[in-house]
């Protein structure tokens, strides 16, 4: 028994590990092509590009794995079967399950070693991955020029409305703010119609522009002649800006100042930090609740009448319900308060609550964002939470789920096996993703968002794993073919009898 466990395992594991350098080098190289913008044009070593490829590789496991496991357990055990290797062990006694008890032992360390993956390496790998991608961004000026903002570069201060060329060193509508030494503010201002950047030395930079306007700012020292704003303002076919880089160029690619994404924390440290923001979310939203009620006025109502009990009553009632965030008045006291002004008092009145409902309705819809925003934070920390615990779980069922279906489709190699383990895998892969999208913005809760699809792939697993066990087919076509045959059997033998 010991050799065919040996047989078993051996088979897979030297499946497993082609298949996942396999996919791996495809999913590394569909990685470069997501960034290539980013790496193109920097001049970079080949010792950076392998430390963006480090980096990048163990990001890529939480795909990579739990698909490898899929597509090797079905292309093995589809081998067993269509080889009749799997009749052979039947016919000795061998279960699916004895047989599949060497791989369960296999697959559990993998899930641990999994869960270890994503709650060391991982949270580090993201770590120096960002940090080298925004140090990588600062090798080039050109790369730091967003269009239709102002970016500063050196001693100035520049917009472009569109760049071009190869390495996008060319712009279109320039405009520039140039800072005046020992000044504080921006006194000049130079725009054109076209520009480019241009190397003038190992620390410098030259900005070439094309047709353009030179307007500067004059600062008198007497205050009268400052009132009029005299400036001077001169045109040019051609104008040359050196710009120093000795500080910009100088970019240290190991330098790990960005430290904020919730993907570069572990297990302990997404506890914490969901324990902070959510109680700052619930601190925030009690506060902006209490704010709303404070500047409404609503638990000041019915102070300023004088001579109605029932307004007293009601003040009484008001400071009453205070300490507990909610208001209750009686409609009939309020029109009692309302009318015992003269119309003058009741428009000023009408137009003072109009005044305050649009400046809380103008408070609410702009705390909305901020609120929005927080809550989609601590959604993204749940999910990366919960993630980690559920690529190891997936790994195990996976695995029960290509097993088994190995068995039954009676199918190896790299044809149908890899045709539905990629289809199970997108299925899979796919309903996580919407159901992480819908949880962002609170739709569903992140803990369903994330285990969803892990859900989905457990009773297939169980049912799967049975019908394996008890030789049937994936699906009992016997209900839908044996009462149809017996159908059109009824109509031959009335014919027949007619």
């Amino acid at each position: 028994m010991k050799i065919l466990d040996k047989y078993i395992f051996s088979s897979f594991v030297k499946t497993f590990l082609a298949v996942f350098v396999i996919l791996m080098f495809i999913f590394v190289l569909q990685g470069i092509w997501l960034h290539i913008s980013e790496l193109a044009g920097k001049d970079l070593d080949y010792a950076i590009i392998g430390k963006f490829l480090l980096y990048l590789t163990p990001s890529l496991i939480p795909l990579v794995l739990p698909l490898t496991i899929l597509v090797s357990s079905i292309m093995v055990f589809g081998g067993f079967a269509e080889n009749y290797e799997f009749a052979a062990m039947k016919s000795s006694g061998i279960s699916l399950q004895r047989a599949m008890r060497s791989l369960i032992f296999f697959i559990g360390f993998l899930s641990v070693v999994a869960l270890f993956f994503a709650n060391t390496v991982i949270p580090w790998a993201e770590f120096k991955s960002i940090n080298l991608r925004y140090n990588i961004r600062e090798l080039k000026p050109s790369m730091a020029i967003v269009e239709g903002a102002f970016n500063e570069i050196g001693d100035v201060n520049i917009k472009v409305a569109e760049k071009y060329g190869e390495e996008g060193d060319k712009f279109k509508d320039v405009i520039i703010h140039k800072k005046t030494p020992n000044k504080i503010g921006n006194f000049t201002v130079i725009k054109a119609e076209a520009g480019e950047l241009v190397s003038s030395g190992d620390k410098g930079l030259a900005l070439i522009l094309y047709n353009g306007n030179y307007y500067d700012e004059l600062q008198p020292k007497d205050y009268k002649e400052r009132k009029k704003k005299p400036y001077l303002k001169s045109y040019f076919d051609k104008y040359n800006i050196n710009i120093d880089l000795s500080n910009f160029n100088d970019v240290d690619l190991d330098d790990t100042k960005y430290n904020y994404s919730y993907k570069m924390l572990n297990i302990p440290e997404l506890g914490e930090s969901l324990d902070s923001l959510s109680s700052d979310f619930n601190e925030d939203k009690k506060n902006f609740s209490n704010n709303i009620i404070m500047r409404s006025g609503a638990r000041r109502l019915g102070i300023e009448k004088k001579d109605s009990t029932k307004l007293k009553k009601n003040t009484q009632k008001l400071n009453s319900v205070e300490e507990k965030d909610s208001v209750s008045y009686d409609v009939h006291t309020v029109d009692e308060f309302f009318n015992s002004y003269d119309l003058r008092q009741k428009q000023q009145i009408v137009n003072i609550a109009i005044g305050s409902v649009r400046g809380t309705a103008s408070n609410i819809k702009g705390k909305e964002g901020i609120f929005k925003s927080k809550a989609q934070r601590l959604n993204k920390t749940e999910i990366q939470l919960h993630e980690k615990y559920a690529l190891a779980v997936a790994c195990f069922i996976l695995f029960f789920v290509g097993a088994p279906l190995g068995a039954i489709i009676r199918k190896g190699g790299l044809g149908l096996p890899m045709v539905v383990a990629i289809l199970l895998f997108l299925t899979y892969h796919f309903v996580g993703i919407f159901a992480k999208n819908s949880a962002e913005d609170g739709t569903i809760s992140p803990f369903v968002a994330t285990w969803l699809s892990t859900f989905i792939m457990f009773p297939l697993s169980i049912y799967l794993t049975y019908r394996a066990t008890t030789d049937q087919g994936f699906i009992n076509t016997d209900v839908i073919t044996e009462p149809t045959k017996k159908f059109f059997r009824k109509i031959g033998l009335t014919k027949k009898q007619k």
